[in-house]
């Protein structure tokens, strides 16, 4: 079974309810309707309802069992845009808030805060930046974690590796690197793997030598440090490694013989943005995986972020990843 037949399995019958922010967009309705027909996840839309409806019978979809909601006009608002206010401590008024929350990915990241749904999908037809800074502001990081990342489950057939961060941020210095490393770790572990996780360089085991190089070496001391304070010394974590030394066992028994991962890494820790968005990215379009994500790790409560390139699939199935992570 793969990932996300496990997921659907676990999910049954769970009705998880998660709100699309982006109902006028074709491929985010569609993926609703195909949700609805399931028992593990209960989508709600969000848009103007006679836009929405108008998509609907352009493209032939059965809408009439949605829930649709249009933050400009709904009964919800006031509601929202006071927990809103509370929450911003002082950095937004109540006209302020007013203004936000008509806003698509504002209202569904406080219909998140509030509980009133209880995962966010966006990004089809928003930037990153949209689609975070909300929950940000005001879902906020859990205690003990400094940064949100993002990472990809990247499938193909049986196969299934964790690549991050991918998404979120632009440059990490060690600690942060690790803070990270743990963060996937505990991320593969919630969906059943059992984390290998390997620290990527241009370098294996001080095979070159440069700061970047030295940043990885630091960052898998700092996260080994951190798996224990957590108490997760089970999880195997090892680098500096090159990728061919983290996947192909023959590779590492000749660059890296006493490393702890012998080429059977399933979770991999790119050194920056740039190379994690570049990597998944030829992982996606030229090794044939499916790219499902980024998953945003580190949050009070699910919010996750698509591609303005996804399909149609790309949103059904980050709306299991997002419900499972509420589990």
């Amino acid at each position: 079974m793969t990932l996300l037949d496990v997921l659907k399995d676990k999910l049954s019958g769970k009705q998880v309810s998660i709100v699309l922010p982006e109902g006028e967009d074709e491929r985010v309705l569609k993926a609703a309707t195909e949700l609805h027909q399931t028992d593990y996840v209960n989508p709600i839309v969000l848009g103007d309802e006679d836009s929405i409806k108008a998509l609907a019978n352009d493209k032939g979809l059965d809408i009439s069992q949605l829930e649709i909601i249009n933050p400009a006009t709904s009964e919800l608002k006031e509601e929202l845009v006071n927990a809103f206010v509370e929450r911003r401590n002082g950095k937004a008024t109540e006209e302020q808030a007013q203004d936000m929350l008509n806003d698509v990915n504002y209202f569904g990241t406080m219909l998140v805060y509030t509980g009133k749904v209880q995962g966010l999908v966006s990004g089809a037809a928003h930037s990153t930046g949209d689609t975070v800074r909300p929950a940000l502001q005001i879902i906020k990081t859990k205690p003990g974690v400094s940064k949100t990342s993002g990472v990809f489950f990247m499938i193909k057939g049986d196969e299934q590796y964790v690549f991050g961060d991918c998404a979120i941020n632009p440059k990490l210095e060690a600690q942060d690197l690790a803070e990270v490393a743990v963060e996937s770790a505990k991320t593969a572990k919630s969906f059943g793997m059992d984390p290998r996780v390997v620290m990527l360089s241009f370098s294996t085991k001080g095979s070159a030598k440069s700061d970047d190089v030295e940043k990885v070496a630091q960052a898998v001391d700092f996260a080994k440090d951190k798996l224990k304070s957590e108490q997760l010394e089970d999880v195997q974590i090892d680098g500096e490694f090159q990728f061919d030394a983290a996947i192909v066992p023959e590779v590492a028994k000749k660059k890296a013989p006493e490393a702890d991962i012998q080429g059977n890494a399933n979770v991999f820790i790119f050194p920056s943005l740039e190379a994690g968005n570049i990597g998944y990215k030829i992982a996606q379009r030229l090794g044939g995986y499916d790219a499902v994500g980024p998953v945003l790790q580190g949050l009070n409560s699910p919010v996750n972020d698509l591609s303005r390139g996804c399909s149609t699939e790309d949103v059904f199935n980050l709306s299991i990843i997002t419900a499972a992570q509420t589990l």
